[in-house]
């Protein structure tokens, strides 16, 4: 009977450890899951004619729909409201502003209808005439104390949980991770290293300039809304050019505002690239939607070119076994 005994914990331990070294063990093991193991062998293989050396290793991913939700908002959106809430007391100035009081009132088809107008509005009331340090404890003190409404978590836990694995084994194995992304680079940043381990010199995302100055404690940039970048679509290549110096060798994305991204590092015409599009199909884990979006990141010319180009979609409801880690998060 000991015997028996001990012969099962040997053989359970050793299927526990079978299971545990699948670094993609959030993924389950579909057409996708193989793309991305096979690209990845092929491509750290001396012996092959895909070897990609490290030196070159450079991948990119979006953020927003890509390694966290953008419905029903994005989340640096949300945090805009929240912040024009908690500063609406201190400048009654504002009452009489159209955008100011739909955000007082959660009022989304408001902003929605106002367009890019509203959101450069929203965005100068909370992202400017602040310096960058006050600008990031701000954030840090949001994600601290907010959390989304429909799954009750914070923000900071919220990547997917199959991305962020994904972002562990190319590391793993020996690739430099990216984000570029529409979302504010400050905003992104702040929490990148800790929900993704990527660097903040790592993060590119819209931007505007800001301006130095001496202070009677040393130095500040403060932040404006002067000479604003807008880092989607056609813009993300011209990015990565600016910020990274050579072109990728995969690109990872969700929407056709990836699309650009995608075809850039598709066209590198030195290495086998790799291209991969997360399609939301889940409304019971996450949300459902392509051509239809609750807020951004539609997706119809993307899923075309993907098709033609051989890229990988991902189907998020027949892909994923979990999208949220749920040691953080219920769902």
């Amino acid at each position: 009977m000991k015997k028996t005994l001990l012969l099962s914990a040997i053989l359970l331990g050793t299927v526990g450890v079978a299971h545990a070294a699948d670094p993609l063990s959030a993924w389950n093991d579909t057409a996708a899951k193989q793309a991305i193991e096979e690209w990845v062998q092929n491509a750290t293989n001396k012996d092959r004619s895909t070897f990609i050396p490290p030196a070159k290793r450079y991948v990119v991913f979006d953020n927003d729909g890509t390694l966290w939700p953008e419905a029903p908002l994005t989340f640096q959106l949300q945090f805009a409201i929240d912040e024009v809430k908690r500063l609406a007391p201190q400048h009654p100035e504002w009452k009489s502003d159209p955008i100011v009081s739909a955000a007082l009132n959660d009022d989304v088809k408001t902003i929605a209808a106002a367009g890019e107008k509203g959101i450069i509005r929203l965005l100068e009331l909370t992202h400017s005439d602040i310096t960058t340090e006050e600008f990031a404890q701000r954030v840090g003190n949001w994600v601290d104390s907010h959390r989304d409404s429909r799954f009750g978590c914070r923000y900071d836990q919220m990547g997917y949980q199959p991305m962020r694995q994904l972002l562990d084994y190319l590391r793993d194995n020996g690739f430099k991770t990216w984000i570029v992304s529409g979302g504010g680079i400050d905003f992104m940043r702040v929490i990148a290293e800790k929900m993704y381990g990527i660097p903040p010199e790592q993060v590119i995302g819209s931007f505007s300039i800001g301006e130095f100055s001496l202070t009677d404690n040393g130095t500040e940039i403060r932040k404006t809304m002067k000479g604003a970048f807008l880092d989607d679509a056609a813009a993300k290549p011209v990015a990565i050019h600016l910020f990274m110096g050579q072109r990728p060798v995969a690109a990872f994305g969700n929407s056709d505002g990836d699309l650009a991204m995608m075809q850039y590092t598709a066209s590198n015409p030195d290495y086998k690239t790799f291209g991969l599009l997360v399609h939301h199909t889940d409304a019971e884990r996450e949300y459902a939607y392509d051509s239809h979006p609750p807020a951004s990141g539609k997706l119809i010319e993307g899923l075309k070119v993907a098709q033609e180009k051989g890229w990988t979609v991902v189907d998020m409801k027949q892909a994923w076994k979990t999208v949220f880690d749920p040691a953080l998060c219920k769902k």
